[in-house]
């Protein structure tokens, strides 16, 4: 029988993205999407490419609609998951699409959140690697909580952690700029004029002040074994979905291209979603649109001795959604790729 699942806060794009991948899961069945001021409006009316739940109708966020489910995803704004998810202390299995969870230091959160931390789950992100050995995948089997990770994160995570593990870069002065499609940013005015200006881009969270900018320097020193320090800036640009991470660090001496090349392939070189690219090529997001796939080139500069490392995903699968699922499966024991297989638009 397959597992109920139900969706809060379903009307935003990584709800919409979620409803696409359950449906695609063999293991499970989506019963109950909420939402806030489009409760009474069928799917349809705001995902009508979703034609799986086109029926369904959206009511309102509350433990009554949400209790009684094996599963609840939670897409919802920063600081709003922590209160929903107190409903649901009976429930399977839960998995938070925002970053209420995902800070293990308190004050951090509170830095760059403003309100009071609500605690740690089980990180999501199964390819990273850890400086005590292995991958975080390890640690999210048989859990019932997931903090899922934010998509600017995955992306300057899966680029940069396995140069850090194989010490093969310095753990300072990193920098990372993010070019990101405006679903990244939500259905917000500066995302809107980005998507509908033409040739518009904008820079945003500069200057150290994104709130992701915690939660990578964390993964960051969990790969590298000690603290991490990373400039990171995104640009909205007009695309709608993916983000292209170009990551630059300082090479640690005796670092070449073919000890950095050997490091990714000794990492990612088994996993189904990572893809290493051939000496000399680089990623572009339009050949990961939809799908669960994470690509990479990498490069030494040697005139300034720095390594550039090039990182591929969609923001809304790879970055959220099917981060989600991949994280699903190995907490209640089902094959990593489940579901996730042939998803892409391309595919």
């Amino acid at each position: 029988m397959a597992l109920t699942v139900a969706i809060a806060g379903a009307s935003g794009y990584v709800g919409g993205e979620l409803m696409r991948l359950v449906a695609k899961h063999p293991e499970l069945e989506l019963k109950t999407v909420t939402a806030n001021s489009n409760v009474g409006q069928s799917v349809s009316s705001l995902h009508p490419e979703n034609s799986a739940h086109a029926d369904l109708v959206f009511v309102e966020t509350n433990a009554t609609n949400l209790q009684g489910h094996d599963v609840v995803f939670l897409a919802m704004p920063h600081s709003k998951s922590a209160e929903v998810a107190s409903w649901l202390g009976d429930t399977k299995l839960i998995l938070d699409c925002g970053a209420d969870f995902r800070l293990e230091n308190a004050s951090d959160w509170e830095k760059f959140y403003g309100t009071k931390h609500a605690g740690t789950w089980s990180y999501g992100l199964p390819e990273l690697t850890l400086a005590s050995g292995g991958k975080q995948r390890g640690r999210l089997r048989n859990v019932n909580r997931v903090a899922v990770p934010g998509c600017n994160v995955t992306a300057i995570t899966l680029g940069l952690a396995p140069a850090l593990t194989a010490s093969l870069i310095e753990p300072v002065d990193i920098v990372s700029i993010l070019s990101v499609g405006t679903s990244g940013a939500g259905r917000t005015p500066v995302a809107e004029k980005v998507s509908e200006g033409e040739g518009s881009s904008h820079a945003y969270g500069v200057g150290g002040v994104h709130r992701h900018t915690p939660e990578i320097e964390q993964n960051l020193s969990s790969a590298a074994g000690q603290k991490v320090s990373v400039s990171f800036t995104p640009v909205l640009v007009p695309m709608f979905r993916g983000i292209l991470a170009v990551n630059t660090a300082k090479a640690k001496a005796g670092t070449t291209l073919k000890s950095l090349r050997e490091a990714y392939l000794d990492a990612y070189g088994d996993e189904k979603f990572i893809h290493v690219l051939p000496e000399g090529e680089f990623p572009n997001t339009g050949d990961l649109a939809g799908s669960n796939n994470a690509t990479i080139g990498l490069a030494l500069d040697e005139h300034s001795g720095r390594v550039v490392i090039v990182c591929a995903i969609d923001n809304l699968v790879k970055g959220t959604a099917g981060a989600a699922i991949q994280s699903l499966n190995l907490a209640l024991g089902f094959e990593e790729g489940l579901g996730l297989e042939g998803i892409g638009f391309s595919s």
